[in-house]
């Protein structure tokens, strides 16, 4: 019988914003994504991203550690919208999560689950109406396990066969 992993979630530091962007790249890869489909400045892009995020969109990441070590992470933050909002905040007033990983040999054993709940908990701290996400197809089964549901996002892909 396999032990019980013990691991923590704790805030993830400033200082581990690079790890932060090396788990988004590492995200996209184990989802099929090609490297040659993501820009060559992709780390210092993501970590400009979460400066400015913190500074306007109450960005927070949390970890997940094994022994000191970084074995997962999630990233949230206030939603910016899409467009602007007509809406009064105790209606609508959005957070996002984003960037769910665990390095691979740590899959299948709740961290996933337990970084996302730590995410939604401070997005209520922030008195968030509602969580969103963009599920991987390996993380809608976490995600709908904690309440998520599918709702009206249609996509049409413009490609030049349109």
């Amino acid at each position: 019988m396999d032990k019980k992993l013990n691991f923590t979630i704790r805030k993830a530091n400033n200082s581990e914003d690079d790890l932060i962007a090396r788990h988004f790249y590492q995200l996209w890869l184990d989802n099929n994504v090609s490297p040659d489909s993501i820009r060559a400045d992709w780390q210092r892009d993501t970590i400009d991203f979460i400066v400015k995020a913190r500074q306007n969109l109450s960005f927070q990441a949390f970890v997940a550690t094994v022994e000191d070590r970084v074995i997962g992470s999630v990233s949230c933050q206030l939603f910016a919208g899409l467009y602007p909002t007509p809406f009064k905040s105790d209606f609508r007033h959005y957070g996002y999560i984003w960037n769910v990983y665990v390095e691979a040999d740590y899959r299948r054993q709740g961290i996933a689950t337990k970084l996302t709940k730590k995410a939604i908990a401070y997005l209520y701290t922030l008195n968030c109406t509602h969580a969103i996400l963009h599920a991987s197809p390996h993380g809608k089964r976490v995600y709908e396990s904690l309440g998520f549901v599918p709702k009206n996002e249609m996509i049409l892909e413009l490609t030049a066969g349109n």
